[in-house]
């Protein structure tokens, strides 16, 4: 019997530091634990100290870490290397590191460690000097068995302390790697890596060599199945889950399958859309899809669906005027000044009053959100139209006062030559649906569907062959902009009966940063089937810390420090950090603050975010969507930048707005991996900041706050 052959990160980066002259043995021993992974007493030992089953094979001076599994048959390579420092007869003896995050006054209890059983600092390998200085020196005949960029070798080669190595501008796979090699690994730790898939000795060996070889990442049994299921149904099929299950992953997975299915149904040159939410997503998923598909990967189109809005009203009307929010709300107002009430003068007075009660804001949402984005033609099918997610309750005169200034703003954009993005993806779906837009696909996957207009659905359900190719990924709690609707009031054929299914493993984030944003998020939460009462992490780590803190310069002082513990403590560089922030004004001066503090630091619009940028992000809460980052703080409340109600909203909609805002926080909270860091303001009340519960949050205030 042959076991699947599984790879981690770790064991990669370190083969890749044996020598040559290795190669064969490790092979030979690799084949042998692939054929017969079980303990023997003699070469095949398992180790002891650690929560996973984890056992090792000998192969001369070296040590082969891995694991394995019965049902279904896999082996998962996890380690190879020297350590005989590290074992006494197979037992764990690996001492505390000497990196330790308690060096930077009032700091060490933002990453307290939690009792769960896995997480516990990565054990250096004992140095051969005292103090921080590196086990190993890296010079250039290392860098080049690793297969080091030479660009980065100048900044590698003087590297002679921990703090060196994290601080050096080189991209962290570049550092993870150097660290795996030079550093003991806690192997429980490896255990929580991706896992890619290997087809056999072979493919490892050419790695080695330095042939680049396309290792495709595994799939658990629960991701796989949604991969093939109802691919060949009689409808559209939908995956939901919360941050970090792999919805996107197994959307990129199910592209393959789908194309598949359609050669096999004589397709023999299928085209598939696939559509995300941000330019940022789409460029890593056209890296994924080619990695994944090959020369198959000409097949689909990447694209987030705006970008399809625009391409089709600019081909059929030419190019639009988006109107931007200063002249909405202009127009907005000049719409509540002209906007003719109908009816007795008591209903007139009636209906003023309802939109004099309203906030712009809301109108403003009201108008988009409910009859745009939902393309109500009519009075009466406003009248009749569910406003799912809206809290603020409207009978059928107040919802004909918002019908009338709905319709004047219709006559003040058009006095302007100008239209909102809503009102662009109507005029698009309107396209379509006549046939003015003869482009088609054989099938559509729609990832992270949540925030799309339902006019954005229709369009992508249209420009579908059938709905049977539709496949769709959503998370209902991370809708950040509210707009919430029942798939068949979208479109007859989104119908999901018996074809909707739900990831439940997180694979992102801790289990202690999940459970403390699903704690914060509670009563804000829109879909609470998919969140199982013990949902599967995957990671664990130190509790998420919440402070408070009183002055801008007491919150720079706080994020420097978290920041550069939370570098060291996780063996990254401070580029794997994020600071997410309520507004672009905020952000800049948080930025620029960092940097004075001697922190590469950037804010970067969501236009112009470049996740390769070996900085510090700095980037809106909003803009965050989708993303991920090893290390995260939620800041920039201090400086009074608090989000909250439009002035004058009533109870109602204050209450909506709230609930908005809470999943904007949640989706923020969620972004974070390994560490995260909520700094909030002394003295200033906002439900915002409520919900931190002590048994999920680090609240110590023994601190900075």
């Amino acid at each position: 019997m042959s076991y699947e052959l599984n790879l981690k990160p770790t064991f990669m980066n370190q083969l890749l530091a044996l020598p040559k002259a290795e190669y064969a043995n490790i092979m030979s021993k690799v084949q042998m634990v692939q054929d017969a992974p079980q303990p023997d007493g003699k070469n095949k030992k398992r180790l002891k100290g650690y929560k996973y089953p984890i056992y090792r094979i000998r192969s001369g001076d070296y040590r082969i870490i891995y694991a394995f599994n019965e049902d279904p048959a896999w082996v998962a390579l996890l380690g190879v290397d020297i350590r005989r420092d590290v074992y006494e007869d197979d037992e764990w003896v690996g001492e505390e590191p000497d990196v330790t995050i308690g060096i930077t006054p009032d700091t060490e209890d933002l990453l307290e460690r939690v009792d769960t059983g896995v997480w516990k600092p990565d054990v250096l390998k004992k140095p051969e000097t005292a103090g921080d200085q590196l086990p190993a020196k890296i010079d250039e005949v290392f860098l080049g068995r690793l297969g080091v960029d030479t660009a980065y070798w100048p900044a590698l080669t003087g590297c002679k302390t921990v703090d060196d190595l994290i601080a050096a501008d080189i991209p962290e796979p570049v550092r993870s790697r150097i660290f795996d090699v030079i550093m003991s690994s806690d192997y429980d730790r490896v255990m929580q890596q991706p896992t890619f898939i290997a087809d056999g000795v072979d493919d490892l060996l050419r790695f080695a060599e330095g042939e680049l070889v396309d290792f495709l990442l595994k799939l658990d049994p629960e991701q796989e199945r949604f991969v093939d299921w109802a691919v060949k149904g009689s409808g559209p099929t939908l995956v939901k889950g919360g941050p970090g299950t792999g919805k996107s992953t197994v959307a990129l997975y199910r592209t393959r399958s789908l194309l598949k299915a359609l050669r096999n149904a004589g397709k023999p040159e299928p085209r598939i859309l696939f559509t995300t939410y941000t330019n940022a997503l789409v460029a890593s998923s056209v890296q994924l899809l080619r990695h994944l598909l090959g020369e198959d990967a000409s097949c689909v189109t990447v694209r987030t669906a705006d970008s399809l809005v625009m391409d089709v009203v600019t081909k059929t009307d030419g190019r639009p005027h988006l109107i931007d929010t200063a002249g909405l709300q202009a127009a907005l107002k000049e719409a509540l000044e002209t906007a003719v009430f109908d009816g007795n003068a008591l209903q007139r007075l009636a209906q003023k009053q309802t939109i004099e009660r309203l906030t712009l804001e809301y109108l403003s949402e009201e108008i988009g959100d409910v009859i745009d984005a939902r393309e109500l033609r009519t009075l009466d099918e406003y009248l009749a139209a569910p406003r799912a997610g809206r809290r603020v309750p409207l009978n059928a005169t107040q919802r004909t006062a918002v019908w009338r200034v709905h319709e004047a703003l219709d006559r003040a954009l058009a006095r302007r030559g100008m239209t909102t993005w809503e009102r662009l993806r109507r005029r698009a779906a309107e396209i379509v649906r006549e046939g003015r837009w003869l482009e088609r696909f054989d099938g559509v996957i729609v990832d992270e569907a949540q925030d799309l207009d339902p006019t954005i659905l229709r369009l992508l359900v249209d420009v579908c062959e059938t709905p049977d190719r539709i496949f769709i990924t959503a998370d209902a709690n991370q809708s950040i902009y509210g707009s919430s609707f029942r798939w068949t009031d979208v479109h007859t054929d989104l119908r999901f009966q018996g074809r909707t299914g739900i990831l439940r493993r997180n694979y992102r984030s801790t289990q202690e940063i999940g459970e403390a944003a699903r704690a914060y998020l509670h009563d804000a939460s829109l879909d609470d089937e998919q969140s199982p009462t013990t949902p599967d992490y995957v990671l664990a780590g130190p509790k998420p810390a919440v402070r408070a803190v009183e002055r801008a310069y007491d919150e720079t002082k706080l994020l420097e420090r978290f920041l550069r513990v939370a570098a060291r403590e996780f063996r990254l560089g401070i580029g794997a950090s994020a600071v997410l922030v309520p507004t672009e004004a905020a952000g800049k001066a948080i930025a620029a603050r960092l940097c004075d503090c001697g922190l590469d630091a950037e804010f970067m619009p969501g236009r112009d975010l470049d996740l390769n940028r070996r900085v510090i992000k700095v980037i809106t809460l909003k803009s965050a969507k989708g993303l991920e980052f090893p290390i995260v703080a939620l800041a920039g409340f201090v400086d009074g930048h608090i989000p909250s109600p439009a002035r004058g909203a009533d109870q109602d909609e204050a209450a909506e707005a709230l609930t908005r805002e809470r999943r904007t926080m949640y989706v923020a909270m969620t972004r974070a991996m390994r560490g995260l860091l909520v700094i909030t303001p002394t003295g200033k009340s906002s439900p915002l900041f409520n919900g931190f519960d002590e048994r999920y949050w680090n609240t110590h205030e023994n601190g900075t706050g």
